[in-house]
Order: structure tokens, then sequence, then C-alpha cells
């Protein structure tokens, strides 16, 4: 049995990870961890107003009222616990490494969020720690567990639409509360870092790990000191390209348009569908068009049985290692191209 707790009560903890936790057969929830004031300004965030910093404490209570497990006051009481074997880590993405890496030496099994950090250098930090140690950090791009991508590569890989033209991945969402994190830079805020890796991954798992960026752009708005949407192209040996954009300044969309020679397939939740939502897609030959259903899936519960497989595989650790380094390079190749500081 993997003993397993929380790092901060957040919204995707408490409304996502925690059901899908509970059908988790070979892991025991432990309780949920309440950061201290200290930990957060010690965490570079020493420019935040008390004020700003949530108070964790309340939710964590709430957190623990509802899914039972003990409250931790302070993140380095979870990661310094015998009572703890992993942790799940879902705070801010400047949070991810102090966090992870405290944890790693702490001898914990770490599932992060996306994304792993911020910058290329933390991840593969990150990863050696983990390797040295035989660790499993594993990072939770859940929607590539969901059955619907097995079936879409099934409908390209007959032949039926052709051959592929280009493949076109969006991925945006309208503006959130202004105290958000995503808008706060300080807290590893931005469109790339949210919504843009989504995309890029995605892109990386339809073109192949040899796939490259060639252009990548990234776009602000006055008043804000994140980058709020962006775009980019990459392409493969063999010449096959995907354009990709997002944004969280947009209209929503989630979509995935491969254009073919014979026809074009469009899809419109690839990223976010939740457990046992039922996706559909369409396919368009010409003027005449189909509508067809994908398979629904739990990939946050997936994602947290291949977390299961990093811990007791080594096989299966040392891919998730080289999946994790290869995601946080395509994220700094899109930063050096538009040239983002």
């Amino acid at each position: 049995m993997i003993r397993i707790g929380v790092i901060c009560p957040s919204e995707i903890a408490f409304r996502r990870f925690m059901p899908a936790l509970q059908q988790a057969r070979n892991f025991e929830y432990i309780g949920v961890a309440a950061a201290l004031y200290c930990e957060w300004t010690e965490s570079g965030q020493a420019s935040l107003n008390k004020s700003t910093i949530p108070s964790e404490y309340e939710k964590a209570c709430h957190f623990a009222q509802t899914y039972g497990g003990k409250v931790f006051e302070g993140y380095e009481n979870m990661v310094s616990s015998n009572e703890i074997d992993a942790v799940y880590l879902p705070l801010p993405p400047a949070l991810h490494f102090k966090w992870a890496e405290k944890a790693l030496r702490n001898g914990k099994h770490v599932l992060v969020e996306k994304p792993s950090s911020t910058s290329l250098s933390d991840t593969t930090k990150l990863v050696t720690l983990a390797k040295n140690n035989s660790l499993a950090i594993h990072e939770n791009y859940m929607f590539v567990y969901h059955n619907q991508l097995k079936a879409i590569n099934a409908i390209i890989n007959s032949g039926e639409l052709g051959e592929v033209r280009i493949y076109r991945i969006n991925f945006g969402f309208p503006k959130r509360d202004l105290r958000d994190f995503r808008y706060n830079k300080l807290l590893g805020g931005g469109a790339l870092l949210d919504a843009g890796g989504y995309t890029l991954k995605y892109a990386s798992l339809l073109l192949g790990n040899n796939s490259f960026l060639t252009a990548a752009t990234a776009n602000y708005i006055t008043g804000y000191e994140v980058d709020m949407y962006g775009s980019a192209t990459m392409q493969n040996p063999q010449g096959e390209v995907a354009q990709i954009s997002f944004g969280m300044d947009n209209d929503y969309r989630c979509e995935l348009e491969i254009w073919c020679s014979k026809a074009t397939l469009t899809t419109n939740r690839i990223l976010t569908a939740p457990a046992g939502f039922v996706p559909t897609y369409t396919i368009k030959k010409n003027q005449e068009i189909e509508t067809h259903t994908l398979p629904a899936d739990d990939a946050f519960l997936k994602s947290i049985l291949q977390f299961e497989q990093c811990i007791n595989n080594s096989v299966t650790r040392d891919e998730e290692y080289k999946l994790i380094e290869h995601q946080s390079a395509l994220v700094e190749k899109f930063k050096e191209l538009c040239r983002m500081v």
C-alpha cells in the first residue's frame, strides 16, 4: 500500500484528484498539508503581502471533513513525515521545484501537476535527483491516458482520412478571477506554462518525440505581467506539421482538427474530457458530415495508476523521466524562439 499525502488543498485536488484516488486500490490517503505563511515567503514570494496569501488551514479542514485523513500544518511537516510514501503536488508552477525537491530528498515519490517546473534546468535537477534515489516523479498530463486518443490514432492509421496534411490543436479559455495564480509571474503564471503545455504535449505525441518547434509566438496584453496567449508550429523529420494555439483570454476551445487528403476529423474535448464524459468527433468528406462518439474514460485515475507503475516498475520510471525532460525541453525551446524572459 502506497501512503500518499496532498500538498495544498487546491481546487483540482479537491474536485478531481481525490475522487479518482478513492478508486485506486493500492493507495492509502493519509492527509492534506496547509502552508505556513513563511513557507510561501521563503519560496521566493517575498514581495507578496500577507493579505494576498490564501488561508489554507480552513480549506484543509474542509478537505479533511470531506475526505478524511489528517491536516498537516506546514508542507515541510508532510514531506518529512514517516507516515507518507508519496505526495501529490498541485501548487502553482513556481513552487513545484522547491517542494518536489524537498519531497524527493526526504525519500518521497512525487506526482506533480503540470508543468514539472518552470525551467528545463530545474526539471533536469528533479529528474536527476529522483533517478539517483530510485524514486518516481510523474507529471500529471492526464489527458494522454484517455482512451479517445487511442481511438483517434486508430482512425488515422485505418486510412479512412487519407494522408495527413496538418494537425491543428487549440486550447484556450476565458479570463478567470485576477487573483488566480495564472496571472501572477512570481507564481509561474502565463498561458504557455498553463494551457500551452497541453498543446505542445499532444503535438509531440502526434508527430513523435523527434519532432521540433520551427516557430513560436507569445502575446501579451496591457495590464498583465504574463503571456496571455500564443501559437507555434511543430514539424517532424517526415515533414508532418502541427499548428498549435492557446490562451487564457480566449473564447473556450479545446479542439483537435486533422485535415487530410480524403477527409477532416474534428473533436472538441480532446484535452479536458472529465470522467464519464462521452466525447464526439465529426468526419467531413467534402460536404458530407458524420458525427460519432469516442470512448468515455477516467484519465485522472489512469494517471494515478501510471504513477503507481512508476513507483513499482523501474522501466516505467525511466520512461517517465525521459518524457518529463522532453516536455520541459519543448517549453524551453518555445521560450527561446519568441525570446520570452
